[in-house]
């Protein structure tokens, strides 16, 4: 069974993908969670599009992906599980818990690390969750993955099998929880106790910045809990809550708009806006804080718009007064 898994090992993702796309496609048709803020099939198409530029690249750089890593792996002894003798369910399982929390780490990092980030807002500047933006990623951030992935392969041993299950695992769980599907209230309730269901990793997207700093989780949702990063609900509700980049106010609004179709997420992480952002946050790391704002996204004593769409907007100048009116 597993040689027959490892054949066509492309054909498994794939069409798991296809049928879970289209499984919680009919869920979000038929019992949608929240009102939608854009047009279902424009916004899946950018989506997909975008997954087909990243699929591309990515094919392009390592054309035999994780899975290959892997054999190649296996086949020189390399990574400490192939000098260890136990059960093969044993090691299954631990390379897909190890797994699961690398990419729960890796999700923290791209909140954490400003240059990470550049490309990881791609994802969040999506209005709207739904089967499709679980595949919302920039290529350069799925290559930073993949690289991850294969670092840990190698240095962990992870065999190929088990490589391929958690690749069809983590694709399988990413529509899952982005669907704009309601479960019913029982059946979330028993599932994220142990996996991220949609209601769970919705919160994740809020713009509140402390509901967006929490649930990472794509698998299980054991990670948060143990590292204390699980939120159960959104404080507005699920209907009421606002979804996009954190703290999203005009100067944001500009990069989400710039985001929407599949150039402007492309180009999203070079924008100007995006490529002052490390001095902006460096100048508030050092409390020097923004320069003020006049409330029109341009600050006092700064002739050029607020450049940063990653950072709250300049506070109003405590000193400053209205300009007097000419009678």
């Amino acid at each position: 069974m597993p040689d027959l898994l490892l054949a066509q090992p492309g054909a498994l993702r794939v069409g798991t993908f296809i049928a879970l796309l289209a499984l919680m496609g009919l869920a979000e048709t038929y019992a949608p969670r929240r009102a939608r803020r854009s047009p279902r099939a424009w916004h899946g198409l950018h989506n997909l599009s975008l997954l087909a530029v990243g699929a591309g690249v990515a094919r392009l750089v390592l054309p035999a992906g994780a899975v290959g890593v892997a054999s190649f792996a296996e086949a020189r002894g390399l990574g400490l599980l192939h000098h260890i003798q136990w059960s093969a369910w044993g090691e299954l399982l631990l390379s897909l818990a190890l797994l699961d929390l690398a990419i729960w780490a890796q999700h923290v990092a791209s909140h954490r690390v400003r240059v990470l980030w550049r490309f990881h807002q791609v994802h969040h500047a999506d209005l709207d969750l739904d089967v499709t933006s679980g595949v919302r990623f920039h290529p350069i951030e799925i290559l930073g993955s993949l690289a991850w992935k294969a670092a840990l392969i190698v240095v962990v041993g992870i065999s190929p099998l088990a490589v391929l299950l958690f690749e069809v695992l983590l694709n399988g769980m990413a529509v899952f929880n982005h669907a704009n599907a309601r479960l019913p209230r029982a059946l979330d309730a028993w599932l994220r106790r142990v996996v991220v269901t949609p209601d769970v990793h919705r919160v994740h997207h809020s713009v509140v910045p402390e509901e967006t700093g929490s649930n990472f989780g794509f698998n299980l949702v054991l990670w948060d809990h143990l590292f204390g990063t699980y939120r159960a609900q959104p404080a507005a509700g699920h209907r009421g809550m606002v979804l996009g980049l954190p703290g999203a106010d005009a100067n944001r609004a500009e990069a989400v708009e710039a985001a929407a179709g599949v150039a402007g997420m492309l180009l999203m992480p070079f924008r100007r806006l995006a490529l002052r952002r490390d001095q902006r946050a460096d100048e508030r790391d050092r409390n020097l804080g923004p320069a003020p704002s006049d409330g029109a996204g341009v600050c006092s004593g700064d002739p050029r718009p607020n450049p940063d769409p990653d950072l709250p907007p300049c506070a109003p100048s405590s000193d400053s007064t209205p300009p007097s009116r000419s009678s």
